[in-house]
């Protein structure tokens, strides 16, 4: 069977076929600042506690420090449902953004179910799991009842082999395979990930391949752990690390990529799957933003820093870093990385969502150009209809703040 099946049989206990509905109680239940909309559905079906309050993460993210009297009353709600509600695992404004915090503080394991209000909790499927984002009213009647149903997806099995070339990162690699199988590729599918190119990625671009499975319509985007995932894990969890793996292959759909094939890409406005050569596209830019739940990490940091070292960015470029989480923000720190990004003239944001969903920090005007390192480009993605939004590896979007226009990183590696 595959991952999925094979995490959601271990859960009901029993051998599960595709398009099966289930009753499932997840292993973890995340929401983040739309947990004030949904505690008021909790209260509306008369519950007074939730089900687990150990079993529900909430960390703030969205839009920290809030920027205006609306975050800042729905800021308020949700401390005092969580006070009032014993959430062991309330995690305020300091510590960053969720799909980063929840690995970071050990709550996501190899074989567990993780639902969360998000749509890119697919990010957790990096690990082993399967996670998947629900809708606010199903998060509300989770934690009223612990329960709820799901239907057993159909798997896509997507293989790539070979080495990545210089200047090639996994944020290419999803991008090409977004622009090939398209948005709605995989509609409710659970994509895994095999082959030796996804062994040898870290665990931050295994991130960014299960975050991003959501732009071609996954339920869930999982990464099968190894010996490298249990090293990452094994200091921050207390519980045993028990890998689940399938058992043969089930899978509808099976695609096979070389990395021969990838160079670096750009999604262009306004689709994800609108993917092009970096190349093919001749276009200047206002801003410039490295960080986000995709690619918001030590690693990313230091591949724009190897671009940015000794230079300065384009005179009429803002270029934004945007770490994942307080973890990060203090690797970078000490790691000097900060420092030579603020050399190069960069401004360094507090680790939260805000310019990738438009709610804080980098709104764009009409007609501006942003070359960004996050995971969607939709019209008013970014806070401006009239804006475009082009994303990219954070190599391709710090070469293209020192030019000023939109450019192949491998210029400067």
């Amino acid at each position: 069977m595959t991952i999925a099946k094979a995490i959601f049989g271990k859960k009901v206990g029993k051998k599960v076929e595709v398009n099966e509905i289930i009753e499932v109680e997840p292993d973890i239940l995340m929401t983040h600042e739309n947990t004030a909309a949904i505690s008021k559905k909790f209260y509306s079906m008369g519950v007074k506690k939730v089900w687990n309050p150990e079993k529900i993460v909430i960390p703030v993210d969205h839009c920290v420090p809030a920027a205006n009297e609306k975050y800042a009353a729905n800021h308020k709600i949700i401390r005092e449902f969580a006070k009032e509600q014993n959430i062991k695992y309330f995690y305020d404004i300091k510590e960053g953004i969720c799909h980063q915090v929840l690995p970071e503080k050990g709550h996501i394991l190899p074989g567990h179910l993780i639902l969360g209000s998000d749509s890119h909790t697919t990010t957790y499927g990096a690990f082993g799991a399967f996670s998947a984002g629900i809708g606010r009213s199903e998060a509300a009647s989770i934690m009223a009842t612990g329960k709820l149903w799901l239907k057993v997806p159909e798997s896509m099995k997507i293989t790539v082999n070979g080495k990545l070339e210089k200047g090639v990162y996994a944020k290419d690699m999803i991008l090409y395979i977004i622009g090939d199988i398209k948005a709605d590729g995989a509609n409710y599918m659970s994509v895994e990930f095999y082959g030796d190119t996804i062994e040898n990625l870290s665990i931050a671009g295994r991130m960014v391949l299960s975050n991003m499975s959501a732009e071609m319509g996954a339920k869930a985007g999982i990464v099968q752990c190894d010996k490298k995932t249990e090293r990452w894990l094994k200091p921050r969890v207390s519980e045993e690390i028990r890998p689940v793996k399938p058992i043969d292959n089930e899978y509808e759909i099976t695609l096979e990529y070389n990395t021969e094939d990838i160079t670096p890409k750009v999604a262009c406005p306004h689709t994800v799957d609108n993917v092009k050569d970096v190349s093919d596209i001749d276009v200047e830019i206002d801003q410039a933003l490295i960080g986000t739940c995709t690619n918001g990490r030590t690693e990313d940091l230091k591949e724009a820093v190897k671009i940015l070292k000794g230079k300065k960015i384009y005179k009429n470029v803002r270029l934004l870093i945007l770490p994942a989480s307080r973890e990060i923000y203090l690797e970078a720190l000490k790691g000097g990385l900060l420092t030579e990004l603020v050399k190069s003239g960069a401004m360094i944001l507090n680790p939260n969502c805000g310019p990738c969903l438009g709610a804080h920090e980098g709104i764009l005007a009409p007609e501006e150009v942003c070359i960004s390192t996050a995971n969607r480009n939709f019209k008013g993605r970014m806070g401006c209809k009239e804006a475009f939004v082009y994303l990219a590896s954070p190599a391709t979007v710090a070469a293209s703040a020192v030019t000023g226009k939109i450019t192949d990183p491998r210029e400067f590696l």
